[in-house]
């Protein structure tokens, strides 16, 4: 008797190792990610008080957003080691609410958001990613990195003449430090030595302190005080539509990016959910709610190398712990130390490949086109959802432009027992763009009485390209001939039988 062994299992295509047991089971893995997370931590406070002033709001509740999102989204989320909390993207388009309405409104804008993102997901939003093409995921690179570096431009103008070397020191530390030892994030090692040499000296220089208030106390459970009505639906709804958009796109945009970096699948679905519920959280104690954060992520996975969950939910414990019990230390930080990391940031995160004379030459104009138009949209409305939009709108249009012309009609006039019949072979795609044409392509009045019309090197793809058949045939029969459409596939065939003749085209 053969003894059945069972075949292996299939490694499952989502599983990023390493995983956080893995880590946890490997102190060098879990020093890398504890360190990563800390560094992360760090960059996050100016941030999140920044986005906090944006959306008109205390700067604590850009800071417990952010305790709360990172938290959250390290058991929900999709996408290990990405970084989600506040964020000046969302910050922007619910701001209006604040400052019109009030907080109460404002937060119920947060928690409406939170939940249309989870309707959304739910609903299969995320695998619309797969429409966006690469010119247009090249073009959300290269305008994040622009915007990064240009966030950074208001800690470098009318400031103390020390920023200057201090920034550039911070800049020669990120980069020979990698080419001695990554055993310590380079960002990490920054921060400590600048801000170490301007406690030691008493340089004066802007600091973290200088940002804003840091909270005293633990966030607490916030009921927005706002009536159940379709009224405040309507002041509200609009607002949380925009911010569950542009949270959801800059979110699914960063998990693809973290994917290509990284070589790994991660499950888009799941990290668009896991989002919706950690904005709903991030209401629920009064936080101002965010998405993805392209340059937290990018210090997180490139300049420190983490790789599981567990960076991303110390990054949200380490910034509670520093703002309530280390706020005094964290103050003190220059500025100037954490400008010098996001420069590195923008500096690695910009595609340089998508801008060199050789790759120009080589890529079509329609690619580089759609490229430029998403980075300048991008960086004018300063509103990736914008970019992003009009960048896959401009890249549809130069499809359909281009398959457009793919289309070839070749007419032969063969002798037969019945008198001479007209040929016509179609070869290409057709859809609305390339068969608008197709009407101009036949020699109505010159064709002999019978005419065929051969699709087998072609399909129909929309009720447009039934049309343009039905107009042909009709223009046969008026001038008393008959024009037999041949060779069409199975699924073809039965697309015409069922809107051929009810289109109103040709009658």
């Amino acid at each position: 008797m053969t003894a059945v062994v069972p075949a292996p299992e299939r490694p499952s295509r989502y599983r990023i190792e390493p995983t956080v047991m893995q880590a946890l089971r490997n102190p060098r893995l879990l020093t890398r990610e504890v360190l990563a997370g800390l560094v992360v931590a760090l960059a996050l406070i100016p941030e999140a008080i920044a986005f906090s002033i944006i959306a008109g709001v205390d700067p604590r509740v850009g800071l417990f957003s952010s305790f709360v999102m990172a938290v959250a989204i390290s058991f929900l989320g999709g996408r290990p080691a990405m970084i989600t909390a506040a964020t000046g993207a969302v910050a922007l388009v619910i701001a209006p609410v604040a400052r019109e309405y009030g907080m109460d409104y404002f937060i119920a804008t947060v928690l409406l958001g939170g939940v249309i993102q989870i309707g959304l997901a739910l609903l299969g939003v995320a695998k619309l990613m797969r429409f966006i093409p690469r010119s247009v995921m090249v073009g959300f690179v290269n305008a994040l990195a622009i915007l990064i570096f240009t966030a950074q431009l208001p800690q470098l103008w009318d400031v103390p003449w020390l920023v200057y070397p201090l920034v550039a020191v911070g800049l020669a530390i990120l980069f020979l430090m990698p080419r001695i030892t990554k055993v310590v994030p380079a960002p990490l090692v920054t921060i400590v030595l600048l801000t170490g040499a301007v406690v030691v000296f008493g340089w004066t220089v802007p600091n973290v302190g200088d940002q804003g208030e840091l909270p005293q106390s633990l966030p607490e459970l916030f009921i927005p005080n706002v009536p159940f009505t379709l009224e405040t639906l309507g002041i509200i709804g609009p607002f949380a539509l925009a911010m569950a958009a542009v949270g959801l796109l800059e979110t699914l945009m960063t998990a693809k990016l973290v994917d290509d970096i990284t070589d790994t699948h991660s499950r888009k679905t799941r990290e668009a959910w896991g989002l919706g519920v950690a904005n709903v959280l991030s209401g629920a104690f009064g936080g101002m709610g965010g998405c993805a954060m392209i340059g937290q992520t990018m210090i997180n996975v490139k300049a420190s190398g983490a790789r599981t969950r567990i960076s991303t939910f110390l990054a949200g414990v380490f910034l509670l712990i520093l703002v309530l019990a280390l706020g005094d230390v964290v103050a003190v930080i220059p500025m100037a130390a954490l400008v010098a990391v996001m420069i590195l940031v923008s500096i690695s995160t910009f595609d340089w490949h998508s801008i060199r004379p050789s790759t120009l030459r080589r890529m079509p104009k329609s690619e580089t086109a759609v490229m430029v138009i998403t980075v300048a949209a991008t960086v004018w409305t300063h509103n990736l959802a914008i970019g992003v939009v009009l960048g896959v709108l401009t890249a549809m249009i130069m499809f359909a432009r281009r398959v457009a012309h793919f289309v070839t009609v070749t007419r032969t006039v063969a002798p037969s027992e019945s008198g001479d019949i007209a040929h016509y072979e179609v070869v290409g795609e057709l859809f609305f763009a390339s068969s608008n044409d197709l009407t101009t392509q036949f020699e109505y009045a010159d064709d002999p009485e019978h005419v065929v019309i051969d699709m087998t090197r072609s399909h129909i793809w929309d009720a447009s390209t039934v049309a343009a058949l039905d107009a042909v045939a009709t223009k046969y029969e008026r001038l008393g001939k008959t024009a037999s459409i041949q060779g069409l596939n199975d699924t073809a065939a039965a697309f015409r039988r069922r809107l051929s003749g009810n289109l109103g085209a040709g009658h």
